[in-house]
């Protein structure tokens, strides 16, 4: 599979059936259609983005998140790759993008939920500088797992420059 530069940019109308199919292809509890669309309109503190990229000819969502931008907390509601352009690095790519778009626009720091069994997930995130501050117990309800509250405090503008990401590059696939 050829797979050119990713660009991370805001999510817009037209991205949503894309973004909820990796939705669905990614979770077990995926959120409707409707959902999505509803940040992209409605939602007034939702800050959605994508990974687009040329995938064999063809610009294709790979990826996405949703955030929440509340006072000075950003909230990561959701964020997936498609499970075809997993462990590339895009995950992290649309992760710094988003936050340090949130810091722009006030966030002094960031949480998000995640599964207790998912520990790839929260180590990477355990990279960005999250760490875990509380519990849900049964948070969700597929199958009763507890969801890990995990926080990164001091967002500001040198929160990232110990990871190495970049924004806009190739993948090979």
């Amino acid at each position: 599979m050829t797979v050119g530069e990713i660009t991370i940019r805001r999510m817009r109308l037209e991205d949503v059936p894309a973004v909820h199919e990796i939705d669905t292809l990614s979770f077990s509890l995926p959120w409707p259609e409707r959902s999505f669309r509803f940040e992209v309109i409605e939602n007034a503190v939702s800050r959605g983005w994508v990974a687009e990229a040329e995938v064999n000819g063809e610009t294709r969502i790979i990826g996405m998140l949703v955030l929440w931008l509340l006072v000075d907390e950003a909230h990561i509601a959701t964020v997936a790759v498609h499970p075809d352009f997993q462990r590339c690095g895009i995950g992290s790519r649309i992760i710094v993008e988003a936050l340090e778009a949130a810091r722009v626009e006030g966030a002094r720091r960031a949480f998000l939920e995640v599964r207790e069994r998912n520990l790839a997930a929260q180590e990477m995130y355990r990279k960005f500088g999250f760490a875990i501050t509380s519990r849900r117990p049964r948070y969700y309800r597929d199958t009763g797992e507890d969801a890990i509250l995990m926080t990164l405090e001091g967002l500001n503008a040198e929160t990232f420059e110990h990871v190495n990401v970049k924004t806009r590059q190739r993948v090979n696939v």
